[in-house]
């Protein structure tokens, strides 16, 4: 093995390491929205998405130039281009967006069908086609989360609730494709890729939104923004593709229905709003989804 494939090639590691490597991604994704929430105390939605993700762009590609890992291969950039567009610019721009009419609880829930539209993303892009017990327990966790969702919502999805649903998509693309390149490049490679090739557009952003979006720095703003920067954009990408290469983007994804119930209780813990009486009932539910997913075989 040469040089450039110990940096190229990502180690064998265990499932159950896998596992533990996907749930801290999860655990680090969980916060992303109170950080959100607190960035926009002293930056516009615009301006929010753009420094973002310019400076998880200028981390990342920090990082590959130090370890001097070489420009991808021709057949990887197509999908490392659907991680930039899905995980770094739509994802991001989208939920922020979201996060101005929905509260942190609201678009937690929202979200929380990610998993599934992961999944289905990941059998389009393979050909592969996971087990009716492994579907069936899926959608049942994603509809307890839509079920939910509406009843908060009045049975009518409002302005936010479109924005997630479009983030949700775009996400689901971006997951599926950097779980899959994950499996012949380290995955913090993966997304430190979708970051830099990112750069222009996070550039373009911040330059434009910054006159028309002024900035009111405080400590909760950029401390929210720092987090959302260096772990939401970069850092918990880094052990969660790992994890996803480990065990398989379609488990993977299913151990993402414990989100919205952490962000859910960061919600009520954090920025102090009210737990809607149904969130347990939902919680006991998604959990009991997650169990047989990660046991139902592909």
């Amino acid at each position: 093995m040469t040089a450039q494939d110990s940096v190229t090639r990502p180690r064998v590691i265990s499932a159950r390491t896998g596992t533990l490597l996907a749930a801290l991604g999860v655990v680090s994704f969980s916060l992303s929205f109170p950080a959100t929430v607190r960035a926009l105390d002293g930056f516009g939605p615009w301006t929010a998405t753009g420094v973002r993700g310019l400076l998880a762009g200028l981390l990342a590609a920090g990082c590959l130039r130090a370890a001097r890992v070489p420009v991808p291969a021709r057949r990887d950039r197509a999908g490392l281009l659907t991680v930039a567009a899905g995980c770094v610019v739509g994802f991001p721009l989208l939920t922020t967006l979201a996060l101005q009419t929905s509260t942190t609880a609201h678009s937690a829930v929202v979200i929380g069908v990610l998993p599934l539209a992961t999944a289905a993303c990941s059998a389009a892009l393979t050909g592969r086609r996971p087990s009716r017990t492994f579907w069936t327990a899926a959608g049942a966790g994603a509809l307890a989360v839509l079920a939910f969702t509406l009843g908060q919502s009045r049975g009518l999805p409002g302005t936010g609730d479109l924005y997630l649903f479009g983030a949700l998509l775009l996400c689901a693309a971006g997951y599926a494709q950097g779980g899959r390149l994950a499996a012949r490049m380290p995955g913090w490679q993966v997304i430190a890729w979708g970051c830099v090739a990112a750069l222009p557009v996070s550039a373009l952003v911040t330059a434009l939104a910054l006159p028309r979006e002024p900035v009111r720095l405080t400590a909760e703003a950029a401390a929210g923004m720092a987090y959302i920067a260096a772990v939401s954009q970069f850092g918990g990408f880094v052990v969660w593709y790992r994890g996803m290469a480990a065990v398989g983007v379609p488990r993977a994804s299913q151990i993402q229905l414990a989100q919205p119930l952490l962000t859910l209780v960061w919600a009520v813990l954090l920025m102090g709003e009210d737990l809607a009486p149904l969130a347990p009932v939902t919680a006991v539910v998604v959990l009991a989804c997650i169990a047989v997913t990660q046991r139902a075989r592909s």
